[in-house]
């Protein structure tokens, strides 16, 4: 009697003429006379079972045919490669375990509404195309540890709750802490991330991020995932080459390690094998003119726009740095350029195809008395920050950062239409089910 072994349809390619056992869930079934075929999942990917009338007995063929979709199986059979697709694999069932049928589920193979499948995000996740997605997040988290581990940076986490704003409380989430004390969930770890720096050099903050701002947009979640490098002796040329570093290390590693969910997700990959440093660098003057040339109604002294990024980003074949942004429109902490007063010493990386700003940063603001000056014009509580000044009375050098937002990442490297399928549940302006 050939030997059983159990294993996952991800590594199905080492036993091929060999007899397996696969533990998941029926995908999809259709039936041909004589023949089943049997889409069946089990969390690592999506495999064929070709279930013949002549290789089981009736009674497992009829059990088959009426199984309805999601129901949790077991089967066993001997694998296959396909004759027509090499490197790619089927069971030729055997054997058959039905460990919970299911019946009536709610996603079927027609079209759905997105609303509907929202409102089913739990069974949604189990579709081909959404296992493919949260992969390539797994992917692109995995590579972005590994390349700041790799560069010598030390993850040192940033607290959650703050006692107060990066960047004003009116785009924070409020909440109640002990003793009638308020405390609002953190925006960005920065500032935190900015002493870790003066304690261990190179440092970065991995964890998740809260905006409250309304925004109702394909490119905003209200709870997301953001990593915060923070360098102490740094410029904004540092801060620049860490991020041409960090895009092109994370698009290499998904293009060597995803080629088979981007192939699911029908990505166009030269897309992004284009997607090399140097990145192009575009001042804020440059960009405005590019802008106010092509009849866009920007305003100069304002901020970009989303269209406003598109339409910059459509201009080059990979990342473009955007920075000198107006010091007025930027945070606090932002350090103003000497050449130019008016403007600060920042960057946004601006993904292509009109994916829109996936890093912002920049050198921070390192005198005392300038950032002193600094919170009083932005309103900002003196005593709030007096540990964040602390920085800038006891060895204060010149230091800088960013904040990339995985989701957004995850979006352009899939080429995903909006940024809820970027994550398993995601929060937005009207959504916090299920």
């Amino acid at each position: 009697m050939a030997q059983m072994t159990q294993t996952t349809i991800a590594k199905i390619g080492e036993h091929v003429e060999q007899t397996v056992t696969i533990k998941g869930w029926l995908n999809n079934r259709r039936s041909s006379g004589k023949i089943h075929f049997l889409s069946v999942r089990d969390g690592t990917g999506f495999l064929q079972v070709v279930m013949g009338k002549k290789d089981v007995d009736e009674a497992t063929f009829q059990k088959a045919d009426h199984l309805g979709q999601e129901s949790a199986i077991i089967v066993t059979g001997t694998v296959q490669e396909h004759p027509k697709h090499p490197g790619n694999y089927e069971l030729i069932a055997s054997g058959l375990e039905v460990v919970n049928p299911a019946n009536d589920y709610p996603i079927t193979p027609k079209e759905h509404g997105v609303d509907y499948l929202m409102d089913r995000r739990h069974l949604w996740i189990r579709a081909e195309r959404q296992t493919a997605i949260l992969r390539v997040r797994h992917e692109i988290i995995n590579a972005v540890r590994d390349f700041f581990n790799n560069e010598g940076f030390i993850l040192a986490d940033t607290p959650i709750f703050t006692p107060a704003a990066c960047e004003g409380t009116t785009t924070l989430f409020p909440v109640e802490y002990f003793d009638d004390e308020k405390a609002y969930l953190t925006q960005s770890g920065q500032l935190y991330n900015e002493a870790n720096a003066m304690a261990l050099g190179k440092v970065y903050a991995f964890g998740p991020t809260f905006r409250a701002e309304k925004s109702k947009t394909r490119r905003h979640l209200t709870e997301f995932w953001m990593v915060e490098p923070e360098m102490a002796y740094a410029d904004l040329n540092d801060v620049i080459t860490l991020a041409e570093g960090l895009i092109t290390s994370v698009v290499g590693r998904v293009l060597d390690r995803r080629q088979k969910e981007l192939k699911v997700l029908e990505r166009d990959t030269s897309k992004l094998e284009a997607v090399k440093a140097p990145f192009p660098r575009l001042h804020y003057d440059e960009a405005a003119k590019i802008l106010l040339e092509k009849g866009l109604p920007f305003v100069v002294g304002g901020d970009l726009g989303g269209t406003d990024e598109t339409v910059l980003s459509e201009q080059f074949d990979r990342p473009v740095c955007v920075t000198h942004y107006p010091a007025a429109i930027k945070a606090f902490y932002m350090k103003p350029d000497p050449n130019e007063p008016d403007k600060a010493l920042c960057v946004d990386v601006l993904a292509p195809e009109g994916y829109g700003e996936i890093i912002g940063g920049g050198q921070r603001l390192d005198d005392l008395d300038l950032l002193l000056q600094r919170i009083k014009e932005h309103d900002l509580p003196q005593e709030a920050f007096e540990w964040y000044l602390d920085l800038r009375r006891f060895g204060s050098v010149p230091h800088g950062g960013f904040g990339m937002g995985i989701e957004r990442c995850v979006s352009w490297i899939c080429g995903l239409e909006h940024v809820r399928e970027t994550i398993p549940y995601p929060r937005m302006l009207y959504r916090i089910y299920p």
